[in-house]
């Protein structure tokens, strides 16, 4: 195993948001005709945070995240140099920019404002790209911001769209910083990523884009909702090839941070299927109970996944000082993911 170069890079803060109203597993179970038990014993939403329509957008959510990660850190927004927002793309408005907003916002004057997209997978490619440019470039300060509320597009009677009715709203952020000094909270090692574009149409809006413009067809037939347009083959290609994705990243990352599986402390994964989400888990020697997170009162809120499960395990005092954190994330397309932090308290 060769030994990376030590990184400064370091995360200083976190902070997290989501809505107050929420809709129950027994709720989505009625809705869409499964029973409950499916809906959270195997999907695993006992509830999840949904927005009011004309409330908390993506960037309202974003920055109220920001704003608490900003806090955590000790940092003013004069002082950031670039802001990231690596959320959906389902955001207030289509071909906008959403960095923009929220940088304006928040009063991060300074900063310059971009947008990176990888689904769900988002979190650690942003950590990644971040922690690569706070070396190179003449950044100091970065900030990443996500948010999601793909819940809304989501029909509940759909049977072929089951997979996402775990879908939540919500918002996360982080402060990562070039020479973080006393206030690090995390110090930031290695990354891995991999692409399988033959997913690429497996999960679309069928209407809305260039290749199909909305029209009053496409609306009054409901094309502008998620779909799969063929769930059962989606399953039979992505089911042998998952897990073994989800473990090569990781173990990239882990050997580029030069730190052995066996060490993880805790895993914030995405939100999946319970019996999925312990299986990775388990794959590293961990206990899902302790080692990670399950995410099952928040349900699937894209890239917000790892801090919403990092803070939560903060909270229950699953992570201590010292233990190798590992950011393991999946996004349709089909891209998967990983960072290697270490927890500094």
């Amino acid at each position: 195993m060769e030994e990376e170069p030590m990184s400064a890079v370091g995360i200083t803060g976190i902070g997290t948001y989501v809505p107050d109203r929420t809709i129950t597993g027994e709720e989505i179970a009625e809705a869409s005709g499964i029973p409950k038990e499916v809906v959270i014993e195997k999907m695993g939403v006992v509830e999840k945070h949904v927005c009011p329509p004309d409330e908390d957008h993506a960037s309202d959510m974003s920055v109220r995240a920001a704003e608490r990660a900003l806090a955590d850190a000790a940092v003013a927004p004069e002082d950031v140099d670039m802001l990231v927002y690596h959320g959906s793309e389902f955001k207030d408005h289509i071909v906008w920019s959403a960095a923009a907003n929220i940088a304006d916002r928040l009063g991060a004057e300074n900063a310059f404002a971009t947008e990176s997209y990888t689904l769900c997978a988002g979190a650690p490619i942003a950590l990644r790209q971040a922690a690569a440019q706070l070396q190179v470039d003449h950044i100091d300060t970065a900030l990443l911001v996500a948010a999601s509320r793909e819940e809304d597009l989501v029909d509940y009677e759909d049977p072929d769209a089951s997979f996402m009715f775990n879908f939540g709203s919500g918002a996360a952020a982080m402060v990562v910083e070039a020479d973080p000094g006393e206030r690090i909270r995390a110090s930031v090692h290695g990354h891995a990523a991999t692409t399988d574009g033959s997913f690429s149409h497996d999960v679309v809006m069928p209407a809305g884009g260039s290749a199909n413009p909305p029209t009053e067809e496409t609306v009054s037939n409901g094309k502008h909702t998620l779909s799969v347009p063929d769930p059962d083959d989606m399953k039979r290609r992505l089911a042998p090839v998952s897990l073994p994705a989800f473990l090569s990243v990781a173990e990239t990352a882990l050997d580029r941070s030069a730190i052995e599986a066996s060490d993880v402390g805790f895993v914030a994964l995405t939100h999946m299927k319970r019996s999925f989400h312990d299986r990775v888990l388990e794959e590293f020697g961990l206990d899902p109970d302790n080692d990670g997170f399950y995410l099952d009162r928040y349900g699937h809120v894209q890239s917000a996944d790892q801090i919403l499960a990092l803070e939560e395990g903060l909270a229950d005092g699953r992570v201590d000082p010292g233990d190798p954190v590992l950011f393991l994330a999946a996004g349709t397309g089909y891209t998967w993911a990983a960072s290697v932090l270490r927890w500094q308290g």
